[in-house]
């Protein structure tokens, strides 16, 4: 029409060209739109996740996890109790005590002297020896059957090494040892030793000293009645002139010790439990000993006779129960071998002499007997079922 306004041929491209583009940018806004949408999606669930597992951990944390199901828990333990017999127990044998701890240990006595308790009293059975108890066989034949009735002590050289077999009564019955020498004032230090360490054992009521070549004249009930009955102690005890009595004593021992004191006696002693706590207990004649007696003086034939005589005479019986033959002179007295050993000779060995027991008369004068060589051992074991009675 002639009205009609015709369109420019340069307006067409441009109209096209701007279609395209809002084409374009809604696709854009589409896609950035969807891109955000599932970026906030995924944002949103991983921090719900992260929270949730946040609250379930600090939930765990606050709550402690139920017990699991087990046995009831066991009862508490009785209490222990630490009564008189617990405490009179004797101390292992093989203590760490040195000498000075020990002697003041078994110098603690009671002085109430009837026990609270039923108590058994025992025999202390201390043997001195150098090595192993020789005639062991015969000792343990000897005890067999007394159990509790005895105790047993060995004190040998520190150089011995070797040990009893377990079925053995003298087992695990050495004490802690020093070196002895013969005629040496160690010697009285060792049965101090002894003394001591059986004295731990409150129910040792008698302590017989003997070596590694001894043996028992009577079977155990007899010797045990013997020891626990008696009234007084058995430790030699004489005054005797001449260079091997008198001549050994050194003037330097005075004031403690005089020579009116001075006094010789066999080495093998038995003694109650209260002497034995005196003799342990001394600190002034057998200091006295162990400064000056020295050389041939020979300790352990003066320390003990001297002492009881000077403290406690009435204690004691001033003899020994320790048979020994000292016909054929000289330092140490006779050894006896296998073809010595007779039925004949051992009877007369038990009731060959008299003495006094308690106040009476009596032949049983000596219990033990000594030096029996190990060749002796074989006839001592076929004769104690007929002549000891064991």
């Amino acid at each position: 029409m002639k009205g009609d306004k015709k369109q420019s041929p340069a307006t067409s491209p441009i109209k096209f060209f701007n279609v395209q583009l809002y084409s374009i940018n809604r696709v854009l806004y589409f896609l950035l739109f969807t891109c955000g949408f599932t970026l906030g999606v995924i944002f949103t669930s991983h921090f719900r996740n992260s929270s949730f597992d946040l609250r379930i951990t600090q939930f765990s944390l606050a709550t402690p996890p139920e017990p699991t199901p087990s046995s009831p828990p066991p009862p508490p333990p009785k209490p222990v109790r630490i009564g008189l017999k617990e405490y009179l127990k004797p101390p292992i044998i093989r203590h760490d005590m040195n000498d000075s701890e020990l002697l003041w240990r078994a110098s603690m006595a009671p002085r109430i002297h009837e026990y609270p308790i039923n108590r058994v009293p025992k025999v202390a059975f201390m043997f001195l020896t150098k090595g192993p108890v020789l005639l062991a066989p015969l000792w343990e034949k000897f005890f067999q059957g007394h159990e509790g009735m005895y105790s047993i002590y060995v004190h040998s050289d520190p150089s011995f090494n070797e040990s009893e077999t377990e079925p053995s009564i003298f087992h695990g019955r050495r004490i802690p040892s020093q070196k002895v020498e013969w005629g040496k004032v160690n010697m009285v230090e060792a049965e101090r030793r002894l003394l001591a360490n059986a004295l731990l054992d409150f129910s040792n009521q008698r302590f017989i000293l003997l070596s590694e070549s001894c043996i028992p004249l009577f079977n155990f009930t007899t010797i045990y009645s013997y020891l626990i009955n008696s009234t007084q102690s058995f430790v030699q005890s004489y005054v005797l002139e001449g260079p091997v009595g008198n001549g050994r004593y050194n003037h330097h021992m005075r004031p403690e010790i005089t020579i009116d004191q001075w006094r010789k006696g066999a080495q093998w002693f038995e003694m109650d439990r209260d002497l034995a706590v005196e003799v342990v207990s001394d600190q002034t004649y057998f200091a006295a000993f162990q400064k000056h007696c020295k050389g041939n003086c020979y300790a352990d034939e003066h320390y003990l006779p001297t002492f009881i005589a000077a403290k406690f005479p009435g204690k004691n019986s001033n003899r020994t129960l320790t048979w020994v033959d000292w016909s054929k002179g000289g330092p140490h007295p006779n050894r006896f071998i296998r073809q010595e050993v007779t039925i004949e000779f051992l009877e007369k060995l038990k009731s060959g002499t008299t003495c006094e027991y308690n106040g009476r008369t009596t032949n049983v004068c000596y219990l033990f007997a000594r030096k029996f060589l190990p060749t002796s051992l074989g006839r001592l074991l076929k004769f104690a079922p007929y002549v000891m009675k064991f």
